[in-house]
């Protein structure tokens, strides 16, 4: 097969597109709105990635997918103004095709959460990559609001016909062509991997923590509203009912033993512990007499 020398020098000097992908995410005390952490992370992944190349080469811009656009001042419009802060100087709102809406002067969306339907916003997210044809994707591997799936990342690979790469920790080069990454895996291991672009990557919570966002250039930073396909209903998530989570009884601890030495190991302890009681020839109730103590013991029940 005949490659074009031209094309290939013209895509290697050409600026590497970059997009980020940020969603809102959620304190997990206070339930205020933020930045998601792992969003964050793969924001500050990017912003290395541009420091360390010349200058011009990179072109980075992040993302936030709306079902309706943020009023200025929201809780949602302080959380997003968190990734400004970390050194952006601008962060593009995808919102639904609505002819004549005012950007940024809807509703709170928070406020009319319960007169509103859920709006599926990675067919918004597919339409505009199509149209911005980005060489590469970055974004968190979970959201922290939502259903908070994880399935984003692979939805949009599977409707690109990209590559997806899972639990990336640093992308260590790319030359337009080729990105050169490493990937999380078990009891810290890394795993260095070369993909070809265009290409998805997803940041595991391994990587680097993100910088602290600046009040100023959070301030400073523009969100611009931009129109990218049609308003899709999730009718799933509509019929799912939401409700504050409940503290789950406690579990008892579970030895898991993978190898001859993590066995014997686990046994020896047990047999030093000295405690727990071996019952023979007692009754059914004083069975579960002594079960439903145990019980109390190890503060299953109360």
């Amino acid at each position: 097969m005949k490659v074009d020398r031209s094309s290939v020098a013209q895509q290697a000097s050409a600026p590497l597109e970059v997009v980020s992908l940020v969603s809102l995410g959620q304190h997990p005390v206070s339930g205020r709105l933020r930045r998601a952490e792992q969003d964050a992370r793969a924001l500050e992944l990017c912003l290395a990635l541009e420091r360390q190349s010349a200058p011009g080469s990179v072109s980075l811009s992040a993302w936030h997918a709306s079902g309706s656009e943020i009023a200025p001042g929201s809780e949602q419009d302080q959380a997003l103004r968190g990734y400004l802060g970390m050194g952006l100087e601008s962060l593009t709102l995808v919102t639904p095709n609505a002819p004549g809406a005012d950007p940024l002067k809807a509703v709170d969306p928070q406020a009319a959460a319960i007169d509103q339907p859920v709006i599926d916003v990675w067919p918004l997210l597919v339409t505009r990559l199509k149209q911005a044809a980005p060489q590469l994707v970055v974004c968190g591997g979970q959201g922290e609001t939502g259903e908070g799936s994880g399935l984003l990342p692979h939805l949009l690979a599977e409707s690109l016909g990209w590559p997806l790469v899972e639990g990336i920790v640093a992308i260590e080069s790319c030359d337009g062509l080729h990105l050169t990454a490493l990937q999380a895996l078990p009891r810290g291991q890394r795993r260095r991997l070369r993909v070809k672009l265009p290409a998805l990557v997803s940041v595991d919570s391994a990587a680097p923590a993100a910088r602290q966002s600046a009040f100023a250039q959070a301030r400073r930073g523009e969100l611009s509203t931009l129109a990218s396909g049609e308003l899709v209903h999730d009718a799933q998530a509509e019929a799912f009912g939401v409700a504050p989570a409940r503290k789950r009884p406690k579990r008892l601890k579970r030895i898991k033993a993978t190898s001859a030495r993590d066995r014997f190991k686990a046994a020896a302890a047990k047999a030093e512990g000295g405690g727990g009681k071996r019952l023979e020839g007692v009754s059914a109730e004083e069975g579960a007499a002594e079960i439903l103590k145990l019980l109390r013991e190890e503060g299953v029940l109360r």
